[in-house]
C-alpha cells in the first residue's frame, strides 16, 4: 500500500511539473489576439449554455442509476461523473485540437490547439466569431464528456472501473475526436459533403449508440437472471430525465453559438419533441400493457430530445412534433424486438440512442428549411431530395466507424487486463466490489 500511495504521488508531482513547464514555455491557455469581435449577449447565452450542458453527466448518471439495480446505483452515477473528470483533461491536453485543429485531409484535426496552445479570449472565426475562443472550446468539452457517458449504460452493472477508464481515454481520443471532425471541423470530409448536425445528432447519439451496440456484443450479457430487472429507484428516472430535459435546451440552443433566431428556433423545437415523444411513448405502453408506465414517459421524452438533436436549428415546429411522435414510437418498438433477442444492452442505449439518432439524423433530411436557418440546406419537403441522401450517408459512415473501432478497442482491453468484473463481484454488486460504498446504509 505505502508503495502505491509513494507511486501515485510521485506521478502526480511529474505530471504537475510538466504541466508547469509547458506554462512556463507558453503552450497554455493565452489571451492574446482581435477581442473585438466579441459579443456579450452571445458570449453570455454560449457560457450558459455550457453549463446546462454540463449538467446533463450527473443527470444521466440519476437516470441510468434509477434504471440499474439498487446494488449498482453508486457506481453507475460515479462512472457518468468520473468521465466528465476524464474528458476534461482529455479535451484539454489533445482531444478538442484533433476535433477542431487545422484538418488533415478530412479526417481529423492538428495538433495546433494541443494543451489548449492560442484558444483564449479572441474568437476561433471559423467556427464562432463572436464568443471567445476558450469559450467554444468549454462548450465542446461538455458534448466530449456526456457521448461516452451514454455508453455505458450498455455494459452497465458488469465492467471493471479500470478497464472503463482506459476504454474512455482511448474512445474519445480514436473514436469521438475524428468523428467530431469529421461533421463539425472545417475541412471535415462529412462537412464538406454537406451533412447537417445541429447539435451532435450523428457526433453524439449515432456514435454512442452504436459504440454502445459494439460494447454489448463483446462483454456478452449478465449473470443469469438480470436481465429484464426492474428499475430500481423511478424518482431517480424521473428525476433524471428532467434534468436531461433542462439541460438539452443548453445542448441545442447553445449549438447556434450565438444569442440569434436559430437559437430560440431551436429551444422551441427542443421542448416540443421532447415532450411529444413523452406522450407517443407512453401511449405505447398504455396499450400493450394497460398502464401508462412513468419510466416509459421518461424515456420517451429523452428520446424525443435525442431525435430532435440534429434537426433543431433547422426544421419548424411542425417537424418537430412529427420528430417527437414517431421517436417516441420508433424507439419504444427498438426496445420490445432487442428485448427478444441474446443481445444484453443493459438500459436499451443502441434503442433509445442509436435508432433515435439515426431517425433524427435521417428526418433531418426531408424537414430542413434553410428560411429557418440560412447556414443550413433545405430538405426533401422543400425541394432538395439530395439532403437525405447525404444524411444517410453521414449515419452510415458515422456507425461503421463508431462500431468497428469500439469493438476492436474493447477487445484490446480485454486481452490486456480484461473487461469484465468477476462472476462473484457482479453478484455482489459494483457498489462494493468496485467502490466499497453502498447506495443507502443500512444504520
Amino acid at each position: 500500500m505505502k508503495v502505491k500511495i509513494v507511486s501515485l504521488v510521485m506521478m502526480a508531482f511529474v505530471i504537475a511539473a510538466f504541466l508547469t513547464f509547458l506554462a512556463q514555455s507558453g503552450t497554455v491557455v493565452t489571451s492574446g489576439g482581435d477581442t473585438g469581435q466579441i459579443n456579450g449577449a452571445d458570449s453570455a447565452w454560449v457560457s450558459v449554455a455550457a453549463v446546462l450542458v454540463m449538467l446533463m453527466t450527473p443527470a444521466l448518471g440519476f437516470f441510468y442509476g434509477g434504471l440499474v439495480r439498487q446494488k449498482n446505483i453508486v457506481s453507475t452515477i460515479v462512472q457518468c461523473v468520473i468521465i466528465f473528470a476524464l474528458s476534461t483533461g482529455i479535451w484539454t491536453l489533445w482531444g478538442f485540437s484533433l476535433a477542431f485543429g487545422p484538418s488533415q485531409g478530412g479526417f481529423i484535426g492538428g495538433l495546433k490547439y494541443a494543451f489548449l496552445h492560442g484558444v483564449g479570449s479572441a474568437p476561433i472565426e471559423a467556427y464562432a466569431a463572436t464568443i471567445p475562443g476558450a469559450l467554444f472550446y468549454f462548450f465542446q468539452l461538455k458534448f466530449a464528456a456526456i457521448t461516452p457517458a451514454l455508453i455505458i449504460g450498455a455494459f452497465a452493472e458488469r465492467i471493471r472501473f479500470r478497464s472503463l477508464i482506459v476504454f474512455v481515454i482511448l474512445w474519445t481520443t480514436f473514436v469521438y475526436a475524428p468523428a467530431a471532425h469529421w461533421v463539425w471541423g472545417v475541412g471535415g470530409w462529412l462537412r464538406n459533403l454537406g451533412a447537417l448536425d445541429f447539435a451532435g445528432g450523428t457526433v453524439v447519439h449515432v456514435l454512442a449508440g452504436v459504440s454502445a451496440l459494439g460494447s454489448a456484443m463483446v462483454i456478452g450479457r449478465r449473470n443469469k437472471g438480470a436481465h429484464g430487472a426492474r428499475p430500481s429507484n423511478v424518482p431517480f428516472v424521473i428525476l433524471g430525465a428532467a434534468l436531461l430535459w433542462f439541460g438539452w435546451f443548453g445542448f441545442n440552443a447553445g449549438s447556434a453559438l450565438a444569442m440569434n433566431g436559430v437559437a430560440v428556433s431551436a429551444l422551441v423545437t427542443t421542448n416540443i419533441a421532447a415532450a411529444f415523444a413523452a406522450l407517443s411513448w407512453m401511449t405505447v405502453d398504455w396499450v400493450l400493457w394497460g398502464k401508462p408506465s412513468a419510466t416509459g414517459a421518461a424515456t420517451g421524452a429523452v428520446c424525443g430530445l435525442v431525435a430532435i438533436t440534429p434537426a433543431a436549428g433547422y426544421v419548424d415546429s411542425t417537424a418537430a412534433i412529427i420528430i417527437g411522435l414517431f421517436a417516441g414510437i420508433i424507439c419504444s418498438l427498438s426496445v420490445l424486438l432487442l428485448d427478444r433477442t441474446r443481445l444484453d444492452d443493459t438500459l436499451d442505449v443502441f434503442a433509445c440512442h442509436g435508432m433515435g439518432g439515426i431517425f433524427g439524423a435521417i428526418a433531418t433530411g426531408f424537414f430542413a428549411q434553410k428560411i429557418i436557418n440560412p447556414a443550413g440546406a433545405d430538405g426533401l419537403f422543400y425541394g432538395n431530395p439530395k439532403q437525405v441522401l447525404i444524411q444517410i450517408a453521414a449515419v452510415a459512415a458515422t456507425a461503421v466507424w463508431g462500431f468497428v473501432m469500439s469493438v476492436v478497442l474493447l477487445k484490446i482491453i480485454d486481452k490486456v487486463m480484461g473487461l469484465r468484473v468477476a462472476h462473484d463481484e457482479e453478484e455482489m454488486g459494483l457498489d462494493l466490489s468496485q467502490h466499497g460504498e453502498t447506495a443507502y446504509s443500512s444504520d
